[in-house]
């Protein structure tokens, strides 16, 4: 596995590892797939902002995973906390493809004038969750029925990384 940017080219793999996440998963809170044209404008957006998209890639080229950030909340003073997501394809989990791909996030966000990072989990994502206590992340809170897919109300935990 090689870590690097992702290009224009990844966009196909990238629209294939959300849908797959929105129909099967609740890392997504979305309801419908998302169209080539709004993972480019969602491309685009990350590469006008300088927010960084880090690839997990397999021998042959092909994507396994994808990490980046964006703003928290689009208010001034939340200028140096993002909040990050990780995405793994289906038959690439649990094979520590994730935590490579947070590390090097993390090591990017430390690059760059990122103080916080924050991750926003569904509370029954106990895979997530072990991953971010491991990087050092710290629970910071916890909202009840904030979100609602597959016919039921999902909690959402907050955890957090301060970086120096």
């Amino acid at each position: 596995m090689t870590l690097r940017p992702v290009a224009t080219a990844q966009l196909p793999e990238i629209l294939a590892i959300f849908n797959e996440a929105i129909a099967n998963t609740t890392a997504l809170y979305d309801y419908e797939p998302r169209t080539l044209q709004k993972v480019q404008q969602w491309y685009a957006a990350h590469v006008q902002s300088d927010f960084p998209i880090v690839g997990a890639f397999d021998e042959a080229g092909t994507l396994l995973g994808f990490a980046t950030y964006g703003l928290f909340r689009p208010h001034d003073g939340y200028k140096f906390t993002f909040e990050h997501s990780v995405y793994v394809r289906t038959d690439a989990r649990r094979h520590g493809i994730g935590k490579a791909l947070l590390e090097a996030l993390i090591a990017e966000a430390r690059k760059r004038t990122v103080h916080s990072l924050i991750g926003v989990i569904d509370a029954d994502n106990t895979v997530s969750i072990s991953l971010h206590q491991k990087l050092g992340f710290n629970f910071c809170g916890k909202i009840p029925q904030a979100g609602f897919k597959f016919e039921r109300w999902l909690d959402v935990v907050f955890y957090q990384l301060l970086l120096p």
